[in-house]
């Protein structure tokens, strides 16, 4: 009986298609740029602040972040005219791995994750590259699976649209203004002219940060939670050192002595993450003079050092975030990396 059991069970799980790119297209890949199926998922980690979801509609894209910053961002596909994915706020009220639709012939969800009381929900599905489903969002398999597992119940999931949500929820940056806990808008207000830096600690009091740095708009931003802290105007003496987008993760282990120019101040070593694209640089150190070419206000850089822990995460890109940016999307990994591997 047991051996008839799982022969019905492994053909059941073999009739399940399987949507979209198997593997992460590289980092340095713009959203708009994305074929139908295609997405990148960076690496995560839990640990490091609440989890949140914005689906643009107008864009037909799904955009993951993670304390605040981008981890991931997909194509998606979602209702079709007469049966169109509602916007809003919504939070997951039920997970289930190997779903079936009860509405619409017993269709396959895979890694549903239900967002309304009558079905609408996120699951991997098909991706013809226009809205297409009953309402529900399609993602592709591979993507369905990595945020299945890095999601939590009672996550934020923010359905926008053109006209009915402030632009930045419609079409993401780097940094999405998204309360991740309310999915409210979350202000991140620029500097004012002449303005060095801004620190707000109080703003979110307790959590691990993250840090975006851009070298073109010669930013740094800090996030605890999602909400952001502190952002400064910074001064990178040799911008082209590295090209691209880079992630780093601070290790148990600091650099010999003190940063010059910034007396009592220790720096720990940073050590690469291989995220898509950049993965043979896994584990590389990234060299002292990298690190000093990054100037920036001194009383910021005080009030951030004890901040900066084992497992704090930052990411430097040659591309744009600034709201008046015209450059790409540009996304923002945290530490761990990425592991290979008809519905409603």
């Amino acid at each position: 009986m047991a051996g008839v059991l799982a022969v019905v069970i492994a053909a059941a799980q073999a009739s399940v298609p399987f949507w979209g790119a198997k593997t992460s297209s590289p980092a340095d890949t713009p959203p708009a740029q994305l074929k139908a199926g295609q997405w990148f998922w960076g690496g995560d980690d839990k640990t490091l602040g609440p989890i949140a979801v914005v689906v643009s509609l107008t864009e037909q894209r799904g955009y993951v972040c993670r304390n605040g910053v981008l981890i991931g961002f997909t194509t998606v596909s979602t209702g079709k005219p007469g049966h169109e994915t509602p916007t809003g706020v919504f939070h997951i009220s039920q997970k289930d791995k190997d779903h079936h639709s009860s509405k619409y012939n017993n269709a396959p969800m895979p890694y549903q994750q239900r967002l309304t009381q009558d079905g609408v929900a996120l699951h991997a599905g098909g991706l013809p590259g226009y809205p297409e489903s009953h309402g529900c969002v399609h993602l592709p398999s591979e993507f369905a699976r990595l945020l299945f597992g890095a999601s939590n119940m009672g996550m934020t999931v923010v359905v926008a649209e053109e006209g009915k949500a402030p632009a930045a929820m419609v079409h993401p940056t780097a940094l999405i203004p998204i309360d991740p806990v309310t999915g409210g808008q979350a202000v991140m207000p620029t500097l004012d002219d002449g303005q060095p830096f801004r620190w707000q600690p109080e703003q979110s009091p307790d959590g691990s940060i993250s840090m975006v740095i851009s070298t073109t708009d010669q930013r740094i931003v800090v996030l605890r939670n999602g909400i952001e802290i502190g952002r400064a105007r910074i001064h990178v003496r040799d911008p082209h050192r590295r090209s691209g987008t880079h992630a780093y993760v601070a290790s148990t282990e600091y650099m010999g002595g003190e940063v010059p120019g910034y007396p009592g101040l220790k720096m720990p070593k940073w050590t690469v993450i291989g995220i898509p694209g950049h993965g043979d640089e896994q584990g590389t150190v990234l060299d002292a003079d990298a690190i000093h070419d990054l100037v920036m206000p001194h009383e910021f850089a005080r009030q951030l050092a004890p901040l900066i822990v084992p497992g704090t995460v930052v990411v430097a890109t040659d591309q744009r975030m600034l709201p008046h940016s015209t450059g790409r999307v540009q996304a923002v990994i945290d530490t761990l990396p990425p592991t290979a591997t008809a519905a409603r």
